[in-house]
């Protein structure tokens, strides 16, 4: 058996190349997998659909899992637009209203960002992490009188990304 080299030295896989590049690799399906700690699972699809110059549409879909074991549908959708080394979220309603801003930056192998967003009377502490092997991550803490759990869910390219 022979030993695999270190990961630093792989070839990337990621198309991530900088914080610039991360709004246009977004494009296309995801698979996606969420942990809402010690309350639910969430396994399913997130779609980004370029809607207009510059601006994104994010819809996910997928199987939620309690901790109880009951099962049911769930989906909810964003707005990204692109911004100077990152990206804007924006809640999809009428008119957008602002989730959060994203600034990226080089973090050792992976590109990172965070954001924090309060909704009154909770705060949700976010942060983006996009790896070497293509993947990202999205995690949520959120804490407040009315809420107190950490969201975290790993996307996965799921087939090609279309051109």
């Amino acid at each position: 058996m022979s030993a695999q080299p270190p990961s630093s030295i792989l070839p990337p896989q990621a198309p991530w190349d900088g914080p610039d590049t991360v709004f246009d690799a977004l494009a296309g399906a995801w698979a996606l997998a969420r942990t809402i700690e010690g309350q639910a699972t969430m396994t399913g699809t997130a779609v980004f659909t370029e809607i207009a110059q510059d601006m994104l549409k994010y819809r996910e879909e997928g199987r939620i899992r309690l901790a109880d074991g009951k099962e049911f549908d769930g989906h909810r959708e964003y707005l990204f637009e692109r911004a100077p080394g990152g990206f804007v979220v924006h809640f999809a309603e009428t008119p957008p209203r602002l989730f959060h801003a994203i600034g990226i930056a080089r973090d050792g192998a992976a590109l990172a960002g965070s954001a924090v967003h309060l909704c009154t009377p909770d705060t949700y502490d976010s942060s983006y992490r996009f790896l070497p092997d293509g993947s990202f991550e999205i995690r949520h803490a959120v804490r407040g009188p009315r809420k107190d759990y950490l969201s975290a869910t790993v996307f996965t390219r799921q087939g090609a990304r279309p051109g």
